[in-house]
């Protein structure tokens, strides 16, 4: 499992991109709460309520929306 850190740009943490064993990537906020998930599989991003956000990884946008 690796991790990305999302930092702005005065170099703080905003966010991190974990994968998981199956390929899937989790999106979590500096507090570390679930944003989304990205299963490459499937191609299809997935926010924390569920639902489909739209095809590709689309990650960074709900960092946006949050």
């Amino acid at each position: 499992m690796t991790t990305q850190f999302l930092r702005d740009e005065k170099g703080r943490t905003i966010g991190t991109i974990a994968s998981t064993a199956n390929g899937v990537l989790v999106l979590r906020n500096a507090k570390g709460q679930s944003l989304g998930t990205y299963d490459p599989e499937r191609n299809v991003t997935i926010d924390s309520k569920g639902r489909a956000v739209g095809t590709g990884n689309l990650l960074t946008i709900l960092l946006r929306s949050c």
